[in-house]
């Protein structure tokens, strides 16, 4: 499995002295566009110089986003579940109950103004965080997101675990990622997942890891000091 070393070079800290970034888990489940309001009023006050940097833990309703790349044509069945249109990058994606989002509002001049970067640190982080699992997650140079090879399935078949999708301004990300914990996985089906038709999707529960979301969100935070820097837990 890949070790820590594997991702030093995705490394993305701020510059020294800067405050740790809030860690702050929500309970239950998080309206969405409470939640997209939130991270635009956040996002400002960091850039500003209002706010310290924020990972914000969620879970949502069973909902569609549609991306700035979104194709009508992968929407699928547009009466399932409520869809939001969203400033994001990126085409449809799902999120309900079992998956971890977490929305990532980092001033990207205190570290590095490089976008291309910034997503390889997300995807390094999702893949340390698998890794703790015992999961070989794996990026693609033709898809963003983080992949798990399904042998299981067919020698050629993969199955997409995580999803990315951001939002900059004033060089202050938002959105940020989904890692499929325990959802419900035929919710994916009302959609063409980020425009993907070749490949399916899954979970740590999918993969046989009986895993809950506190082990989860522990290792998440684990590997995202090791990229991003230290943090501190908000109540």
């Amino acid at each position: 499995m890949p070790g820590l070393r594997d991702h030093l070079a995705d490394a993305f800290f701020a510059e020294d002295g800067s405050e740790p970034v809030e860690w702050l888990v929500a309970d239950g489940l998080t309206d969405y566009e409470q939640a997209v309001a939130f991270m635009e009023e956040r996002a400002a006050a960091i850039a500003d110089g209002r706010a310290p940097e924020l990972v914000w833990l969620v879970e949502h309703p069973p909902l569609y986003t549609a991306g700035t790349s979104a194709q009508e044509t992968d929407l699928v069945e547009p009466n399932r579940f409520p869809v939001h249109r969203t400033g994001r990058g990126g085409q449809y994606t799902y999120h309900g109950p079992g998956q971890r989002v977490a929305y990532v509002m980092l001033d990207l001049k205190r570290r590095e103004p490089d976008l291309r970067r910034y997503v390889a640190a997300l995807e390094a982080w999702l893949i340390a965080t698998l890794g703790e699992f015992n999961i070989r997650g794996e990026r693609r140079e033709d898809r963003v997101g983080v992949w798990v090879r399904r042998p299981d399935k067919g020698e050629a078949t993969e199955d997409k675990i995580a999803a990315i999708g951001i939002r900059v301004r004033r060089w202050v990300s938002f959105h940020g990622i989904s890692l499929n914990v325990e959802p419900d996985l035929t919710h994916f089906s009302g959609i063409v997942p980020c425009g993907v038709t070749q490949h399916g999707v899954t979970s740590l529960v999918d993969l046989g890891i009986p895993v809950t979301m506190p082990e989860v969100d522990a290792a998440m935070r684990r590997s995202f000091e090791d990229i991003f820097g230290p943090t501190k837990r908000e109540a």
